[in-house]
Protein backbone atom coordinates (compact mmCIF):
# COMPACT_ATOMS: atom_id res chain seq x y z
CA UNK A 1 0.00 0.00 0.00
CA UNK A 2 1.47 3.36 -1.05
CA UNK A 3 0.81 6.97 -0.02
CA UNK A 4 -1.86 7.49 -2.68
CA UNK A 5 -3.73 4.41 -1.44
CA UNK A 6 -3.49 5.71 2.12
CA UNK A 7 -4.87 9.14 1.20
CA UNK A 8 -7.74 7.65 -0.82
CA UNK A 9 -8.74 5.31 1.99
CA UNK A 10 -8.50 8.19 4.48
CA UNK A 11 -10.85 10.25 2.30
CA UNK A 12 -13.29 7.34 1.98
CA UNK A 13 -13.29 6.85 5.74
CA UNK A 14 -13.86 10.54 6.43
CA UNK A 15 -16.68 10.76 3.90
CA UNK A 16 -18.58 7.70 5.12
CA UNK A 17 -17.97 7.28 8.86
CA UNK A 18 -20.88 9.45 9.99
CA UNK A 19 -23.31 8.87 7.14
CA UNK A 20 -25.68 5.86 7.37
CA UNK A 21 -23.95 4.08 4.49
CA UNK A 22 -21.21 2.13 6.34
CA UNK A 23 -17.59 3.25 6.28
CA UNK A 24 -16.36 -0.34 6.64
CA UNK A 25 -18.22 -1.39 3.51
CA UNK A 26 -16.81 1.51 1.51
CA UNK A 27 -13.29 0.88 2.74
CA UNK A 28 -13.65 -2.75 1.66
CA UNK A 29 -14.89 -1.70 -1.79
CA UNK A 30 -12.17 0.96 -2.20
CA UNK A 31 -9.51 -1.53 -1.14
CA UNK A 32 -10.61 -3.99 -3.81
CA UNK A 33 -10.81 -1.30 -6.51
CA UNK A 34 -7.28 -0.18 -5.64
CA UNK A 35 -6.04 -3.75 -5.85
CA UNK A 36 -4.88 -3.85 -2.23
CA UNK A 37 -4.67 -7.41 -0.92
CA UNK A 38 -6.42 -8.13 2.36
CA UNK A 39 -4.08 -9.01 5.22
CA UNK A 40 -3.88 -8.45 8.97
CA UNK A 41 -2.31 -4.99 8.57
CA UNK A 42 -4.98 -3.78 6.14
CA UNK A 43 -7.71 -4.95 8.50
CA UNK A 44 -6.05 -3.11 11.39
CA UNK A 45 -5.46 -0.05 9.18
CA UNK A 46 -9.18 0.14 8.34
CA UNK A 47 -10.00 0.05 12.05
CA UNK A 48 -7.26 2.49 13.10
CA UNK A 49 -8.01 5.30 10.63
CA UNK A 50 -11.52 5.49 12.04
CA UNK A 51 -9.87 7.10 15.06
CA UNK A 52 -9.05 10.12 12.90
CA UNK A 53 -12.72 10.57 12.05
CA UNK A 54 -13.68 10.16 15.71
CA UNK A 55 -11.16 12.80 16.78
CA UNK A 56 -12.97 15.20 14.46
CA UNK A 57 -16.08 14.65 16.62
CA UNK A 58 -14.08 15.42 19.76
CA UNK A 59 -12.85 18.62 18.13
CA UNK A 60 -16.27 19.56 16.75
CA UNK A 61 -17.99 19.07 20.12
CA UNK A 62 -15.03 20.19 22.24
CA UNK A 63 -17.01 22.92 24.05
CA UNK A 64 -19.90 20.58 24.86
CA UNK A 65 -17.53 17.87 26.06
CA UNK A 66 -15.42 20.20 28.20
CA UNK A 67 -18.54 21.60 29.86
CA UNK A 68 -20.44 18.31 29.95
CA UNK A 69 -22.41 17.33 33.01
CA UNK A 70 -22.05 14.00 34.79
CA UNK A 71 -25.32 12.75 33.24
CA UNK A 72 -24.14 13.71 29.74
CA UNK A 73 -20.95 11.62 30.03
CA UNK A 74 -22.65 8.85 32.00
CA UNK A 75 -25.33 8.34 29.37
CA UNK A 76 -22.81 8.10 26.54
CA UNK A 77 -20.86 5.49 28.50
CA UNK A 78 -23.99 3.48 29.35
CA UNK A 79 -24.91 3.30 25.67
CA UNK A 80 -21.37 2.17 24.88
CA UNK A 81 -21.60 -0.90 27.16
CA UNK A 82 -23.43 -3.29 24.74
CA UNK A 83 -21.03 -2.48 21.90
CA UNK A 84 -18.00 -2.81 24.13
CA UNK A 85 -19.06 -6.22 25.44
CA UNK A 86 -20.08 -7.62 22.04
CA UNK A 87 -17.00 -6.20 20.29
CA UNK A 88 -14.70 -7.75 22.90
CA UNK A 89 -16.39 -11.17 22.78
CA UNK A 90 -16.54 -11.32 18.97
CA UNK A 91 -13.16 -9.71 18.21
CA UNK A 92 -11.62 -12.82 16.64
CA UNK A 93 -14.70 -13.55 14.54
CA UNK A 94 -14.84 -9.94 13.34
CA UNK A 95 -11.18 -9.88 12.29
CA UNK A 96 -11.01 -13.38 10.80
CA UNK A 97 -14.40 -13.73 9.12
CA UNK A 98 -16.46 -10.54 8.91
CA UNK A 99 -13.85 -7.98 7.83
CA UNK A 100 -12.95 -8.50 4.19
CA UNK A 101 -16.06 -10.58 3.47
CA UNK A 102 -17.69 -8.96 0.43
CA UNK A 103 -20.76 -11.20 0.65
CA UNK A 104 -21.49 -9.95 4.17
CA UNK A 105 -21.02 -6.37 2.95
CA UNK A 106 -23.46 -6.77 0.05
CA UNK A 107 -26.11 -8.43 2.21
CA UNK A 108 -26.01 -5.87 5.00
CA UNK A 109 -25.87 -2.93 2.59
CA UNK A 110 -28.96 -4.17 0.77
CA UNK A 111 -31.02 -5.09 3.84
CA UNK A 112 -30.04 -1.90 5.63
CA UNK A 113 -30.97 0.19 2.61
CA UNK A 114 -34.38 -1.46 2.28
CA UNK A 115 -35.06 -0.96 5.99
CA UNK A 116 -34.16 2.75 5.85
CA UNK A 117 -36.32 3.37 2.77
CA UNK A 118 -39.33 1.55 4.26
CA UNK A 119 -39.00 3.35 7.59
CA UNK A 120 -38.65 6.78 6.00
CA UNK A 121 -41.63 6.10 3.70
CA UNK A 122 -43.88 5.10 6.59
CA UNK A 123 -42.82 8.04 8.75
CA UNK A 124 -42.70 10.69 6.00
CA UNK A 125 -45.72 12.58 7.37
CA UNK A 126 -44.83 12.04 11.00
CA UNK A 127 -44.42 15.27 12.98
CA UNK A 128 -41.37 15.32 15.22
CA UNK A 129 -42.16 15.45 18.91
CA UNK A 130 -40.09 15.75 22.07
CA UNK A 131 -37.89 18.42 20.50
CA UNK A 132 -36.77 19.46 23.97
CA UNK A 133 -35.19 16.07 24.70
CA UNK A 134 -31.51 16.14 25.59
CA UNK A 135 -28.78 13.55 25.99
CA UNK A 136 -28.90 14.06 29.75
CA UNK A 137 -32.51 12.88 30.06
CA UNK A 138 -32.37 9.79 27.88
CA UNK A 139 -33.56 6.80 29.89
CA UNK A 140 -31.39 3.76 30.61
CA UNK A 141 -33.77 1.69 28.46
CA UNK A 142 -33.30 4.05 25.52
CA UNK A 143 -29.55 4.11 26.02
CA UNK A 144 -29.23 0.32 26.05
CA UNK A 145 -31.42 0.01 22.94
CA UNK A 146 -29.27 2.55 21.11
CA UNK A 147 -26.08 0.86 22.29
CA UNK A 148 -27.34 -2.56 21.26
CA UNK A 149 -28.27 -1.18 17.85
CA UNK A 150 -24.78 0.22 17.42
CA UNK A 151 -23.39 -3.23 18.25
CA UNK A 152 -24.96 -4.52 15.02
CA UNK A 153 -22.23 -2.59 13.21
CA UNK A 154 -19.73 -5.34 13.99
CA UNK A 155 -21.22 -6.65 10.74
CA UNK A 156 -19.49 -4.76 7.89
CA UNK A 157 -22.06 -2.82 5.90
CA UNK A 158 -24.55 -2.28 8.72
CA UNK A 159 -23.39 1.30 9.50
CA UNK A 160 -22.83 2.21 13.11
CA UNK A 161 -24.34 5.68 12.78
CA UNK A 162 -27.23 4.41 10.67
CA UNK A 163 -28.20 1.75 13.21
CA UNK A 164 -28.18 4.27 16.06
CA UNK A 165 -30.05 6.95 14.11
CA UNK A 166 -32.84 4.68 12.87
CA UNK A 167 -33.24 3.08 16.30
CA UNK A 168 -33.46 6.51 17.83
CA UNK A 169 -36.06 7.59 15.30
CA UNK A 170 -38.14 4.50 16.10
CA UNK A 171 -37.92 5.46 19.77
CA UNK A 172 -39.33 8.86 18.84
CA UNK A 173 -36.16 10.89 19.37
CA UNK A 174 -35.64 14.07 17.30
CA UNK A 175 -33.34 13.74 14.28
CA UNK A 176 -30.83 16.32 15.47
CA UNK A 177 -30.56 14.77 18.93
CA UNK A 178 -30.12 11.20 17.75
CA UNK A 179 -27.69 12.19 15.01
CA UNK A 180 -25.50 14.10 17.44
CA UNK A 181 -25.74 11.23 19.91
CA UNK A 182 -24.57 8.78 17.23
CA UNK A 183 -21.52 11.01 16.70
CA UNK A 184 -20.74 11.21 20.41
CA UNK A 185 -21.34 7.50 21.03
CA UNK A 186 -18.66 6.83 18.42
CA UNK A 187 -16.01 8.39 20.68
CA UNK A 188 -15.74 5.65 23.35
CA UNK A 189 -16.67 2.99 20.79
CA UNK A 190 -13.88 3.70 18.34
CA UNK A 191 -11.30 4.60 20.98
CA UNK A 192 -11.91 1.19 22.53
CA UNK A 193 -11.90 -0.64 19.17
CA UNK A 194 -8.71 1.02 17.91
CA UNK A 195 -6.88 0.71 21.24
CA UNK A 196 -7.73 -2.98 21.59
CA UNK A 197 -6.79 -3.80 18.01
CA UNK A 198 -3.47 -1.93 18.17
CA UNK A 199 -2.70 -3.58 21.50
CA UNK A 200 -3.22 -6.94 19.81
CA UNK A 201 -1.40 -6.24 16.53
CA UNK A 202 0.38 -2.88 16.66
CA UNK A 203 3.69 -4.22 17.92
CA UNK A 204 4.14 -6.13 14.66
CA UNK A 205 3.81 -3.07 12.41
CA UNK A 206 6.80 -1.62 10.61
CA UNK A 207 7.74 2.06 10.66
CA UNK A 208 6.25 2.48 7.18
CA UNK A 209 2.98 0.88 8.26
CA UNK A 210 2.72 3.21 11.25
CA UNK A 211 3.31 6.14 8.87
CA UNK A 212 0.41 4.94 6.71
CA UNK A 213 -1.87 4.70 9.75
CA UNK A 214 -0.98 8.21 10.98
CA UNK A 215 -1.44 9.73 7.50
CA UNK A 216 -4.77 7.94 7.09
CA UNK A 217 -5.92 9.30 10.45
CA UNK A 218 -5.01 12.87 9.52
CA UNK A 219 -6.83 12.70 6.18
CA UNK A 220 -9.93 11.10 7.70
CA UNK A 221 -9.96 13.73 10.47
CA UNK A 222 -10.05 16.63 8.00
CA UNK A 223 -12.65 15.10 5.69
CA UNK A 224 -14.90 13.88 8.53
CA UNK A 225 -14.97 17.33 10.12
CA UNK A 226 -16.39 18.80 6.91
CA UNK A 227 -18.90 15.96 6.57
CA UNK A 228 -20.19 16.43 10.15
CA UNK A 229 -20.95 20.10 9.52
CA UNK A 230 -22.73 19.29 6.26
CA UNK A 231 -24.72 16.34 7.63
CA UNK A 232 -26.09 18.27 10.61
CA UNK A 233 -27.30 20.95 8.21
CA UNK A 234 -28.73 18.43 5.74
CA UNK A 235 -30.89 16.46 8.19
CA UNK A 236 -32.71 19.55 9.38
CA UNK A 237 -34.62 19.67 6.07
CA UNK A 238 -34.28 16.20 4.57
CA UNK A 239 -34.99 12.57 5.47
CA UNK A 240 -32.51 9.69 5.43
CA UNK A 241 -34.24 8.02 2.47
CA UNK A 242 -31.57 9.03 -0.05
CA UNK A 243 -28.99 7.07 1.94
CA UNK A 244 -31.23 4.00 1.88
CA UNK A 245 -31.62 4.23 -1.90
CA UNK A 246 -27.87 4.72 -2.25
CA UNK A 247 -27.19 1.55 -0.24
CA UNK A 248 -29.62 -0.44 -2.41
CA UNK A 249 -28.09 0.91 -5.63
CA UNK A 250 -24.55 0.19 -4.44
CA UNK A 251 -25.39 -3.38 -3.37
CA UNK A 252 -26.98 -4.08 -6.78
CA UNK A 253 -23.87 -2.75 -8.55
CA UNK A 254 -21.70 -5.01 -6.40
CA UNK A 255 -23.87 -8.05 -7.17
CA UNK A 256 -23.62 -7.35 -10.90
CA UNK A 257 -19.87 -6.88 -10.57
CA UNK A 258 -19.44 -10.23 -8.81
CA UNK A 259 -21.69 -12.11 -11.24
CA UNK A 260 -20.38 -10.77 -14.54
CA UNK A 261 -16.76 -9.82 -13.87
Amino acid sequence: MNIIHTVILGIVEGLTEFLPISSTAHLEIAQRLLGIATNDFIKSFEIAIQLGAILSVVFFYRKELLGASFLYIRNILIAFIPTGVIGFLLYKIIKSFLLGNIFVVITTLLLGGIFIVIYEYKSRNKIEKNLDRKIENLSVRELLILGSSQALAVMPGVSRSGAVIISGRILGLPRILITEFSFLLAIPTMFAAVSYDLLKTGVSFTGGEWSNIILGMIVSFIVAFVVIRWFLSYIQKHSFAIFGWYRIFLSIILIIFLVYL
